[in-house]
């Protein structure tokens, strides 16, 4: 990896080392708890969040004799007013109550209700002991108790939004944590950068703290494009904040999975250093995910233990080195327990980092980063000049097998993982392997009887040309496409397939997609208007298939029951349109009736009606579409005989650029 002469790089042999100040040995606190291990799953089935992930830390801790040079002390309970500053009384309670016994026969009806959460009889205690740990770790280290500390706690907390657990976190803990920091003012700490290194991205923290100046949040995690966990727009690098907040919230998106110590080494030096030295914070606190970690099953990325101590190391040169680390995810318990060790290292400052090796980020790594420098460059005159091309065009190759629409698998000798986003996080099996976990999930009732019945699958986007749509029900990549689909169950070939238009507005909005990369795609407005002429696709096809393709369209994790049952169809006829909730995060989550044809119903999918009050607004952007994925549109509507070429092109071209 190369560097201007200004940095401490080389990318040769000799490596640079960070000489250790010589100064008296640094205060580490430690704090860690069994009590935080009675959080489990309901029956004891396998989890990826389960109590081994913080006993593997600790196991290895001790096995090492690190937890000898450092400060050890237990959890205590966050108190409620604490917990206020940032989530509702009513999340509150939901926490509080959950483990009681009036709760013994609904606990699992009410974990149901969210993304990725479970609860039993120690979730409660858990839950509160974590936020705890980390409030008492950050109290200690304003107060120069310590100089930094490590709190090894679970559940997590960076999901955890002001009113609804989420991906596995209950309390967010860090935020409970930074609010207590601001508002306790005799402890003099008026500015709090947060990192969060989580593989996903901090979503709750981040809309705690939107409009915030006293607080630089800082997320790097997998996006590509809203496709990966926790899904949506919220992690996107255009997400910069609010208000007084503008320009505190700063998003790095990775575009794929694989990347590693050159990639986020690359992000701190030319995003995150430079701005959290202008903002010259007063604490850090770091969401410490290890799940970017070599070998993580949920992650796919590739950081090495050293290249963590790496990126800790780079922030110690902050707020003289009072930094707080509060443990969020990292499911392979060896990288985990490994990365973390390597941190507590860092804090004591035992050893020099050698900071130099023999590897470049991808060429997607230079992208974001130039796209995260232009967006933040009004706010941070830091980031305005343009990166030297002699350091961006050092890259290195992705080497990519997909083993669906949005997630990847890669070989990585022994640690060949993948995660697949048709399974939810929190039924992911770790003893089980992921094709089994899929077939399994599939493997139910609601598909026999879905597969008697028959539906118009009306499709007026890039599913206009056959191979393209063939791909959602096979499997496989057509021409333009940016990586492949996983198909459906059922791969059997639409029974009929016929045209027809409609009296509905084509438009073409969002800026990216991770099948197509940037450009926008095509949406609908589900509202008839009697002025507008859409060409539609017609595929008949089963009711079965037509639920794979919805989940394939919206990137959705769960067919373990189906979006569009035989009570739903007759809804959505009486409806017209039903938007659903299992699918709200997704972008075609509105199922539009457009009528019969042979006395078969024709269904669509598309945006809502609010929707597309936010692209009206421009709070939601228009985009027109790349090149490949106007010439699929244009294909199709060619080969199904209902346009020219010149005449398909026109037809997208005044699409994507009339006014809505």
């Amino acid at each position: 990896m190369e560097f201007p002469p200004d940095h401490t790089h080389t990318n040769g042999i000799q490596p640079h080392f960070s000489p250790s100040p010589p100064v008296e040995q640094r205060r580490v606190g430690l704090v860690y708890d069994q009590r935080m291990c009675k959080h489990s799953t309901p029956t004891g089935e396998s989890h990826p969040e389960n109590p081994d992930r913080i006993r593997a830390i600790w196991n290895k801790l001790t096995s090492t004799g690190i937890h000898q040079r450092c400060t050890v002390f237990d959890a205590k309970e966050v108190e409620d007013k604490y917990i206020a500053a940032v989530h509702t009384s009513n999340h509150i309670n939901l926490i509080k109550t959950i483990s009681s016994k009036k709760m013994d026969l609904k606990r699992n009806k009410v974990a149901a209700r969210y993304n990725s959460i479970y609860f039993n009889e120690g979730s409660s205690e858990s839950a509160y002991l974590a936020a705890g740990s980390v409030l008492e770790a950050a109290e200690k280290v304003a107060k120069g108790e310590l100089n930094s500390a490590f709190a090894i706690v679970r559940p997590p907390g960076h999901h955890a939004e002001e009113n609804e657990p989420m991906g596995f976190c209950l309390y967010n803990n860090v935020a409970i944590a930074t609010s207590f920091l601001l508002n306790q003012k005799e402890l003099g700490v008026n500015k709090i950068l947060i990192v969060d290194w989580d593989v996903h991205h901090g979503n709750g923290t981040q809309k705690m703290f939107w409009k915030d100046s006293q607080v630089l949040f800082f997320s790097v995690h997998r996006h590509e494009y809203g496709s990966f966990y926790p899904t949506g727009d919220d992690g996107s690098h255009i997400m910069i904040g609010e208000g007084p907040g503008a320009g505190y919230n700063i998003n790095v998106p990775w575009e794929n999975g694989q990347c590693g110590d050159a990639d986020y080494i690359a992000v701190w030096d030319h995003v995150l250093l430079p701005v959290a030295k202008e903002f010259n914070p007063d604490i850090v606190i770091i969401s410490a995910g290890f799940d970017a970690a070599i070998g993580d099953p949920l992650g796919g990325c590739r950081i090495t233990p050293h290249g963590y101590a790496i990126l800790l190391k780079k922030l110690m040169k902050f707020s003289r080195g009072k930094i707080i680390m509060a443990l969020e995810g990292g499911y392979n318990l060896n990288s985990l327990a490994n990365s973390a060790a390597a941190c507590v290292e860092v804090l004591l400052e035992d050893k020099p980092i050698a900071e130099s090796f023999e590897a470049y980020p991808f060429e997607s790594t230079w992208r974001v980063i130039k796209a995260v420098r232009k967006e933040l460059s009004a706010f941070w005159p830091v980031l305005t000049d343009k990166l030297p091309e002699e350091l961006t065009s050092k890259v290195a190759p992705l080497l990519q097998i997909y083993s669906s629409q949005s997630e990847d698998e890669y070989d990585d000798g022994p640690n060949t993982l993948s995660e697949d986003v048709t399974i939810p996080l929190s039924k992911l099996n770790l003893g089980e392997d992921v094709d089994d976990q899929v077939t399994a999930t599939y493997s139910q009732a609601w598909r026999s009887e879905l597969a008697k019945i028959d539906v118009w699958y009306a499709s007026f986007g890039s599913n206009m040309s056959k191979s393209r749509f063939l791909c959602y029900i096979q499997g496989g990549q057509a021409e333009g496409m940016k990586r492949p689909c996983q198909g459906g169950v059922d791969k059997t070939k639409p029974k009929e397939v016929m045209w027809k238009t409609v009296p509905h507005s084509l438009f073409f909005g969002r800026e990216s997609t991770v099948t197509w990369g940037p450009g926008g795609v095509a949406f609908l407005d589900p509202e008839t208007n009697n002025q507008e002429k859409t060409f539609m696709c017609l595929y008949r096809i089963t009711l079965e298939q037509f639920n794979d393709v919805l989940l394939q369209e919206n990137v959705r994790i769960d067919t373990s029951s189906p979006f569009i049952d035989l009570n739903a169809l007759d809804s959505i006829e009486h409806e017209k349109n039903v938007s659903l909730e299992a699918l709200k995060d997704g972008w075609y989550h509105n199922v539009v009736y457009l009528g019969k044809e042979n006395d078969i119903p024709i269904l669509t999918m598309t945006c809502t009606h609010a929707t597309v009050e936010g692209f009206k607004s421009g709070k939601i952007p228009i985009c027109a579409p790349a090149k490949e994925y106007a010439d699929t549109l244009v294909r199709g509507l060619v080969q199904g005989k209902q346009l020219s070429e010149d005449e398909a092109v026109a037809y997208v071209q005044e699409a994507a650029t009339k006014p809505l």
